[in-house]
């Protein structure tokens, strides 16, 4: 039997040697998560910003709906995602199951509500003399939010963080919207899920690794910048 020290050795070797199915696996876990997490800011900062600033009839639900989609399990997601792209779906004709679309849709779903929910802790948690005082100065309402948010972009940098840390690292849609096809829409999660199945485990182990050193080197980049 091989012990976990010369598992983790030959691992370690795979990754150094640039193993052409471990480059490619990290590089569709990489390349869909960061579309689906930049996407994600588009969409959430603006609502966290929403939800904090407006006042409107439903505003205290629309947040204890976000709080909850926040914990939304990722297969109840990728259920979802899949009867809509599915050939008997609305979105069926489209032909996006089974692809790295799909994928990113499925992470947007989940990255979101995780960034708008930072968005809003964020403006609510901040001088509530901000925004006026800048208007004071002359600046409108759309430049005085702007700046604000300058000065809150290290938490929002945080909920990015953390909406990314979200998807890459989850499974269930990953693997009921790309189908973990080789070469197409295999992602780290999911090689290792099947991997190890397979009896693979060195395989499995080296995109372990390189899974939480990516979460590592993430984490140190946002404390290196939060320092500055």
């Amino acid at each position: 039997m091989v012990s976990l020290g010369d598992s983790l050795s030959q691992a370690l070797g795979l990754i150094l040697s640039l193993d052409p199915d471990v480059v490619q696996t990290v590089w569709t876990s990489l390349s869909v998560s960061l579309v689906a997490v930049l996407l994600a800011a588009l969409m959430g900062i603006p609502l966290g910003c929403l939800l904090a600033l407006a006042r409107f009839r439903g505003r205290r639900f629309a947040l204890t709906l976000l709080n909850t989609l926040m914990a939304l399990p990722t297969v109840v997601v990728g259920l979802l995602l899949y009867g809509l792209l599915s050939r008997q779906g609305p979105l069926g004709p489209l032909g996006l199951l089974f692809t790295p679309t799909a994928m990113v849709l499925g992470q947007l779903v989940l990255a979101i509500p995780i960034i708008a929910h930072y968005s809003v802790s964020a403006v609510a948690g901040a001088d509530a003399r901000i925004l006026p005082t800048l208007q004071t100065l002359g600046a409108g309402r759309c430049r005085s939010l702007c700046l604000m948010l300058c000065e809150l972009r290290f938490v929002m940098l945080a909920g990015v963080v953390a909406g990314f840390g979200r998807v890459i690292a989850e499974v269930g849609v990953a693997m009921m919207l790309g189908g973990n096809i080789r070469g197409s829409t295999r992602t780290m999660t999911t090689a290792i899920a099947l991997e190890t199945s397979k009896g693979e485990f060195v395989f499995a182990l080296s995109l372990g690794v390189v899974l939480m050193l990516v979460a590592l080197l993430v984490n140190l980049v946002l404390n290196f910048w939060q320092q500055r």
